[in-house]
């Protein structure tokens, strides 16, 4: 048999140094690849990143997650479920690498998460039991490795990240869980931020719709008091919030005069006073205010006196103001220029002070009668006084005499007949007592405090 021939071998000191070198290289390349590795996952991270600062639509960012999530932990695939509110597990986003088995991959998480229900306002199953898991294990098989993570929004599981994986080498390192977990924490990050974005988009319809309502009210309300023969008027409305359900009016008694408000009216015409306030305070109350301030405009002209206005009102009012379950006050007048008597009626309303300049003293106008909207068959009566020329008459809502301090002190009434008696005496004409009783009330609530009610007074003086 011939010889078989061995390759020749150097003997000299440089093979020693050859053989030296193999590992040394593998080691440089070992190191190489982790490093690029390492840049590679950095990268990911880093896009990631700027994609939750920058996203302006969720769907789209969840797209990314279960690609980042596959592509950081180097598996087959991941699988995004996130909550529904009626309780469904749903497969939100699929990533998986292999297109020819995807189809099948999905068909088979689609079919796992449809066998569970969540029980609404309770612990997820998926979390107490591993119901999710044990599905997804019984519909992939045992071929598939899996790892799952959860989505926590403000310590509240919304939903599962889940890295899956067909190698049966694969192993959940520590550091694989970290990324899932991080790659988890920022699709909860955006989950927040979507639901944050969504209730300021709310809010600020919200506040938008709100402006529209307080415009709407603002024109409403007179926006100058009308010129009477013989009498000075002045008037103010401090609503705790943008819409409020402070009312008053000047309501010219017949239609000609509806039409030429803003011209000096004839010593013969009558004019409607009126002040009321709706319980409770914001967008409620002032749509309520909007529709009693039309329906009492209605009945004004049909000529009927303050208690048979009252009347009409409340009966025509009753149906809304009973399904509501508010109730609204009103005080209705009518001056008379050319005899000075002002004819009224109270619907349970805070009664006018009237201040008498011949004898400086202060009285209440007055009389019996209920909410308006309490009762169908309410019944109003009617009076009347004679102003002398320096009376004043002050309308005026609850909002001034329960005005509370730090303390909570109230204003009350007692004060309140105090300083408008003051003002009668010392203050010049009807704006500087407006003035004046506003500057009384925010001095003994505090100049920081906000009011937390509706403030209206409305002022008459007979000159």
């Amino acid at each position: 048999m011939p010889v078989s021939q061995v390759p020749f071998q150097p003997t000299d000191g440089n093979n020693s140094a050859a053989t030296d070198v193999t590992p040394v290289v593998a080691l440089k390349e070992l190191v190489a690849r982790l490093h690029r590795e390492q840049n590679k996952i950095q990268d990911l991270l880093s896009s990631l990143g700027f994609a939750l600062r920058s996203f302006n639509n969720l769907n789209q960012f969840l797209e990314l997650i279960p690609l980042m999530a596959t592509r950081v932990t180097d598996a087959d695939g991941s699988a995004l479920f996130l909550y529904k509110p009626n309780g469904q597990v749903r497969l939100e986003q699929l990533h998986w690498q292999d297109s020819r088995q995807r189809k099948n991959i999905r068909k088979a998480l689609e079919t796992a998460s449809s066998q569970i229900t969540l029980l609404p306002n309770s612990t997820p199953l998926a979390s107490s039991t591993g119901i999710l898991d044990d599905q997804m294990h019984r519909y992939l098989g045992p071929d598939v490795q899996i790892f799952g993570t959860a989505i926590l929004v403000k310590h509240t599981e919304r939903g599962w990240l889940y890295v899956l994986s067909r190698d049966p080498d694969y192993s959940w390192t520590e550091t694989r869980q970290k990324l899932v977990r991080l790659v988890a924490d920022q699709t909860a990050v955006a989950i927040e931020n979507d639901e944050l974005a969504v209730e300021l988009r709310k809010k600020e319809r919200l506040d938008q719709e709100l402006e529209i309502g307080a415009e709407i009210q603002r024109r409403l309300l007179p926006r100058q008091c009308p010129n009477i023969p013989g009498v000075s008027l002045a008037a103010r409305c401090k609503p705790a919030n943008r819409v409020g359900g402070d009312y008053y009016d000047f309501i010219p008694t017949n239609h000609n005069q509806l039409q030429l408000i803003s011209r000096v009216s004839p010593e013969t015409s009558r004019w409607g006073f009126v002040i009321g306030d709706v319980m409770g305070k914001g967008v409620p109350a002032g749509l309520i205010m909007t529709m009693m301030r039309g329906m009492l405009r209605g009945e004004v002209l049909h000529g009927n006196s303050p208690s048979g206005i009252l009347q009409n009102l409340n009966r025509v009012m009753y149906a809304d103001l009973e399904n509501s379950h508010r109730f609204v006050t009103l005080f209705y007048s009518e001056y008379n220029p050319r005899n000075r008597i002002l004819s009224y009626s109270n619907a349970a309303h805070n009664p006018p002070l009237w201040w008498h300049a011949a004898t400086k003293t202060v009285s209440r106008l007055d009389t019996l009668g209920m909410l308006i909207g309490l009762d169908a068959n309410s019944q109003y009566e009617d009076a009347q006084a004679q102003l002398e020329p320096g009376d004043t008459v002050i309308y005026y809502t609850d909002g001034l005499t329960d005005a509370a301090a730090a303390s909570g002190d109230r204003f009350d009434e007692e004060n309140f007949v105090a300083a408008f008696s003051a003002a009668c005496r010392y203050c010049n004409g009807p704006e500087e007592i407006v003035d004046y009783l506003f500057d009384q009330v925010q001095q003994f609530i505090g100049s920081d405090r906000q009011n937390t009610d509706d403030m209206t007074l409305v002022v008459l003086q007979i000159v």
